[in-house]
């Protein structure tokens, strides 16, 4: 199962059903920033040096050490004017996994200069921060094309920026090259290749004691995908170590156009399935885009992070930002390049004691008696981990066995004891199919709390299991939630439940099988008052 949380610059308003009955539900999505891009090639823009680019920071290093080439041009070559343009994009970055919610597997990120794709890439590399990671397996495509070989590694010393030289792990490379033969050991492969040494001043911020491991591939066929993502899965397990995809998106389609074949492309790597990324990715090329050069420059290195994430036990994908730099004030509507970041990771649902359910029901009732009385939300503060981590909730009132109210947010962006006061008060108060509940109702209202997993863009819908999978849906506009325990109430099986699922978003019961259809899956710990 592959779960996504999507985070785009808009609101997504959902239908929201508990039991049988239909509310709305509306959740804030984060908005993107612009950054500034300039008219030019947005892949190959420059920025001024400040100086020259520091020499890498002397250390024992086995084999050569490839120098900061594109240092004062890509991005600044001055050490303390790189330090501070990569914390300040990693400050405004927003982190969406710490080590007690997740693991991160994989990444996609962008390759352009910095000042046009630093805030992208910056996102992703920002959920690397305070997890346990040695080695940075660093892949992406060959701009020089036609390489030698298939797979060139640098398997020896080490790629310097301006904040120092980041060694190869020359175990982890050594290994690899073993695991297949279409895998070689070429360092001169990457003497001209950006897309690698750009993303290691973020690594070197986020992580300063990683190694890497940096990869280039030769072209986009699947025979050197799989061999690379199965020598990968034979040496990676029982390290610690994160896969990243270094790729930007559309080149040079008018923006509308770049938005549209970006999500579309998104939308494909969210679903896990690298097969549907070619096709699609195919479907859009044929589409007659103009100036539409490709759809993701690194579709290998791509497809290759995907299968490995996957293999290594990644259940969460997560778009975490796009742009394109069309977007900026400088931009260009009539070409654009697109970016995007995407986390692969390995979610870990709350372990919630029964002691700590019992605190959150009682924090719920206690809340709802304080604010029915006085229109007050009572103080709480708490140090429990589990407790304080963000999370999705629904809070469920019913009344002599019968709905009395249930409102929820979907979106894991505040914290669990947070989002169950709000949630319960909006329970009591909110629900437009129900009057307010009167104070005198309360201790006759039992309360029922679920803690919502991350959304899983659903492959097939034949992968939905009844009474384990609650729904959304996405139907050009139309959206419509059912919570897990809907269709195990309503004792409906897998097509009932999706063409109930499209009546209460107000669309034919029927439209789960247009392909313009989407779905998402997640999960609920759900726990109440009655055993």
């Amino acid at each position: 199962m592959v779960h996504i949380s999507l985070r785009s610059a808009a609101t997504l308003c959902v239908m929201v059903a508990c039991g049988a009955a239909l509310i709305s539900v509306c959740a804030t999505m984060h908005s993107l920033s612009p950054i500034t891009f300039s008219p030019r090639d947005t892949e190959i823009a420059a920025i001024p040096s400040v100086t020259s680019p520091a020499s890498p920071i002397p250390g024992s290093f086995e084999g050569k050490v490839r120098p900061a080439e594109f240092a004062g041009a890509w991005y600044p070559g001055d050490a303390e004017t790189l330090r501070r343009m990569v914390d300040q994009f990693l400050i405004q970055a927003d982190r969406h996994i710490g080590p007690s919610e997740g693991t991160p597997i994989g990444l996609v990120v962008p390759h352009a200069g910095y000042i046009y794709s630093g805030a992208v890439a910056a996102a992703g590399f920002k959920q690397l921060e305070g997890h346990a990671i040695d080695t940075a397996v660093i892949i992406s495509a060959d701009h020089q094309r036609p390489l030698s070989q298939p797979i060139a590694v640098y398997a020896e010393g080490g790629f310097a920026t301006p904040l120092g030289v980041v060694p190869v792990d020359v175990d982890l490379a050594q290994d690899l090259v073993a695991a297949e033969p279409r895998i070689k050991a070429d360092a001169s492969a990457h003497a001209r290749e950006h897309v690698i040494e750009i993303e290691l001043p973020f690594l070197q911020r986020v992580c300063p004691t990683c190694k890497i491991v940096p990869i280039l591939m030769g072209d986009d066929a699947d025979e050197t995908v799989d061999a690379l993502a199965d020598a990968l899965l034979k040496v990676l397990p029982g390290r610690r170590a994160v896969v990243i995809a270094s790729s930007d998106l559309s080149h040079y389609p008018a923006a509308a156009d770049a938005r549209e074949v970006d999500a579309a492309t998104l939308d494909a790597i969210l679903t896990g399935n690298p097969s549907r990324v070619r096709q699609t990715i195919a479907q859009l090329m044929q589409r007659g885009y103009a100036n539409l050069f490709t759809c993701a420059c690194g579709e290998a290195a791509i497809l290759t992070t995907m299968r490995v994430a996957r293999g290594l036990g990644a259940d969460t994908i997560t778009l975490l930002r796009y742009a394109n730099s069309a977007e900026a004030p400088e931009g260009q509507s009539e070409q654009a390049v697109g970016y995007g970041a995407v986390l692969f990771w390995r979610y870990r649902p709350p372990d919630l004691t029964p002691a700590q359910r019992q605190e959150l029901l009682h924090l719920a009732r206690t809340t709802i008696g304080t604010y029915l009385e006085s229109s007050q939300i009572p103080d709480y503060r708490t140090t429990d981990p589990e407790i304080a981590r963000p999370s999705g909730v629904f809070v469920t009132l019913k009344k002599e066995g019968e709905l009395r109210g249930c409102i929820g947010h979907m979106q894991g962006d505040t914290p669990l004891w947070q989002a169950v006061q709000k949630m319960a008060i909006a329970a009591a108060t909110a629900d437009p199919r129900f009057p307010s509940l009167a104070p005198a109702e309360l201790e006759q209202v039992e309360i029922e709390i679920s803690v919502l997993s991350p959304l899983n863009r659903l492959d097939k819908w034949e992968d939905i299991q009844v009474g384990t999978h609650g729904l959304v849906l996405d139907y050009h506009g139309q959206r419509g939630v059912f919570l897990p325990q809907v269709p195990v109430e309503q004792g409906w099986d897998r097509t009932e439940y999706l063409d109930n699922l499209c009546l209460k978003a107000g669309v034919p019961k029927d439209c789960w099988r247009d392909t313009a259809a989407k779905l998402y899956t997640f999960t609920a710990i759900v726990f109440g008052e009655t055993p």
